[in-house]
């Protein structure tokens, strides 16, 4: 767990486990592993899904109860303060619970604080309350019912543009992947894409290209029993040694380590 300005976050690597754990109220959780038919609760209704690896999940009053889990967990709660909550909403707003959506806003920041917990804290007390910020204001507008609007953020992206950009990046992880094309998917120049995707997702475009890349090539890793380097072909990575580096340096240790 670590404390920042303006949330609290905790990481979860979990082992297969029978025994139920639990996600409290009023936090913004991504799962990083894809679990198939997981049960779970919320709300008093029980519930069995396919999650993707990345989904998100948000919840308001209700918190979620996890059934037993057959692989391998990987997990980022964030605990945003509520007086931050008040100030940039006006009002508390009524969250609804949304359970295994897909946010690319959302993972991109979660993505930031995940990094920190996993090679050592490398956020900044501006980078995190700035994150905290941006946060609060995404989830109050995407998921809150009832309380004053938050005016969206000048110069992001909204949340349906950040999705279709996420869609072309992971429709071929393989390809060459360029400034340019995203900016098209996003009908705005390269340099406006650049700043607005930034202040959106807190990730440069680059950075999500890596990230999304990589976090395919770490579930082929747990699930497969693929080589390392063709697990590196595979998204994208022509120069193994550079995966290596590259993934050391995101998850704290090298491919071939990750699955020991």
């Amino acid at each position: 767990m670590i404390e920042w300005p303006g949330m609290r976050s905790e990481y979860s690597w979990l082992p297969p486990h029978r025994e139920p754990t639990v996600t409290r109220p009023h936090q913004v959780g991504v799962s990083f592993s894809a679990h198939s038919r997981q049960e779970f609760e919320s709300g008093g209704r029980a519930l069995r899904t396919d999650i993707r690896a990345g989904a998100v999940f948000v919840t308001g009053e209700d918190g979620i109860t996890w059934g037993g889990v057959d692989g391998t967990t990987e997990a980022l709660e964030i605990y945003p303060d509520p007086g931050l909550v008040r100030r940039v909403a006006t009002d508390a707003p009524s969250i609804e619970n949304a359970l295994g959506v897909r946010d690319a806003v959302v993972y991109g920041m979660a993505t930031l604080v995940r990094r920190a917990h996993v090679v050592g804290g490398n956020l900044t007390d501006v980078e995190a309350s700035t994150i905290a910020h941006r946060l609060v204001a995404h989830v109050v507008r995407a998921y809150g019912d009832g309380g004053a609007p938050v005016a969206p953020a000048v110069g992001a992206l909204d949340r349906r543009t950040v999705d279709r950009v996420t869609d072309y990046v992971d429709a071929d992880l393989t390809a060459t992947i360029t400034l340019d094309a995203m900016a098209g998917v996003a009908a705005l120049s390269p340099f406006h894409f650049a700043r607005a995707f930034k202040a959106t997702t807190g990730l440069a475009p680059h950075r999500f290209v890596t990230a999304r890349r990589l976090e395919t090539a770490k579930a082929a890793l747990l699930t497969s029993d693929a080589s390392v380097v063709r697990v590196a072909h595979s998204v994208g990575f022509s120069n193994v040694s550079h995966f290596r580096r590259v993934f050391r340096r995101e998850f704290g240790v090298a491919p071939g380590e990750l699955r020991r």
